[in-house]
């Protein structure tokens, strides 16, 4: 039986899609309101681009500030939170002896920025190890601090992780690093839809977040949010006309991000549709949705930790909308760039789309899965099946 609200999605009915973490899945309400944007920018280029998009754009940002409690004018659309991330490792001056910090929890491409702004400054990329499983978000705070030193320049940290799926103690470690007289950039890719967000309460340096994952808005859409001290410094990865301009109306930040050359901003002025499409979902609103998903979620962790023999690797307090669970040694992949093979055996065998992936050693094979409205408690019995 499918779930009520499958229908507002256009995903394939054959394909139990129980990866919404990797790239979301837009609704079609959504992608229709991003198909009468393009429609609108074709009918008068010009129109659109010089004389509409400055107050289409300031009217999306309002509605995303309002959702995760920022300023509009502290938000900076980008196209996805690793591009977040660079444009702050590319905005700090480091030099030799600098250190960046951030956990062996971090998001692949992230760390790859990470070390690829090391080894362009002569600073030095520190990796905290986080203990996974884990029992508490004491663990990750001991673990992060323990490796902060009078050379520490900046943390890098999830706020929900990518293989692990956990909760971090983001607004903890913003803290204590503020003590410590270090910036925090918070890589929030899966938080927006799945947590309640105040940024201007958390008070980081930076946070960046995906729009198109759990905010369920088009391929595309992401922000960057910078405190307001802090914005002199951030500059766009593409400089243009912006940098020149002589207005004195808006901030130089504003000028500068808003325009860097021509691109289609369609996924981003969607992103108020998707918010409404989640607060008109059920009765309760994005609050209702979030709880509905985290209880199904628990639900499915239940359910396969029965059929694989494990554990909960960590404490319900640090689940959102994800779970990873382990699973037994089996073979890894002949190349390296290919997915594993329990993963195309479940979608090619049973019509499963589920993440498995090696985290931690080589010989650690780990599945990860999503709950989503579209889910249903029979989707995890049917993994648990395929899984036995």
């Amino acid at each position: 039986m499918r779930s009520p609200f499958a229908g507002h999605w256009r995903l394939d009915p054959d394909v139990t899609f129980l990866n919404h973490g990797s790239f979301g899945a837009c609704p079609s309400v959504v992608l229709e309101e991003q198909a009468r944007v393009r429609e609108r920018l074709e009918r008068e280029p010009v129109r659109f681009m010089i004389r509409e998009l400055e107050g289409l754009l300031a009217d999306a940002r309002g509605a995303l500030a309002q959702l995760i409690g920022a300023q509009p004018d502290d938000l900076a659309f980008v196209p996805n939170a690793s591009s977040g991330v660079s444009t702050v490792l590319r905005s700090l001056a480091l030099g030799p002896g600098d250190e960046l910090l951030t956990t062996d929890h971090v998001y692949g491409a992230c760390r790859n920025a990470l070390a690829f702004a090391a080894d362009s400054t002569g600073a030095r990329l520190v990796v905290a190890p986080v203990p996974f499983p884990l029992e508490s978000s004491e663990e990750v705070v001991s673990a992060v601090l323990a490796r902060v030193t009078e050379r520490t320049r900046l943390l890098l940290i999830d706020h929900v992780t990518s293989p692990t799926a956990v909760v971090f103690p983001v607004a903890r470690l913003v803290t204590e690093l503020q003590k410590r007289g270090v910036d925090t950039l918070v890589d929030g890719a899966h938080a927006p839809g799945m947590l309640p967000l105040d940024l201007g309460a958390l008070g980081a340096a930076y946070y960046t977040a995906n729009c198109h994952k759990w905010l369920c808005a088009p391929k595309g859409s992401a922000f960057l949010h910078v405190r307001r001290d802090r914005q002199s410094r951030v500059r766009p990865l593409t400089i243009s006309h912006g940098a020149a301009s002589a207005r004195q109306d808006v901030s130089r930040f504003r000028l500068e991000h808003d325009w860097t050359g021509t691109v289609d901003p369609s996924a981003y002025l969607a992103i108020p549709r998707a918010i409404r499409f989640l607060e008109q979902l059920m009765p309760g609103g994005l609050p209702a949705l979030r709880a509905h998903n985290h209880e199904l979620v628990l639900h499915a962790r239940a359910v396969l930790c029965r059929a694989l023999a494990v554990a909960p690797p960590a404490p319900t307090a640090l689940l959102g909308s994800m779970v990873t669970l382990p699973l037994p040694p089996g073979p890894g992949p002949e190349d390296p760039s290919r997915l594993e093979p329990l993963q195309d055996q479940l979608f090619y065998e049973h019509g499963i789309e589920v993440p498995v992936f090696r985290f931690g050693s080589e010989d650690r094979r780990w599945l990860r899965v999503t709950a989503q409205a579209y889910n249903t408690a029979a989707d995890y019995d049917r993994l648990a099946a395929a899984l036995s």
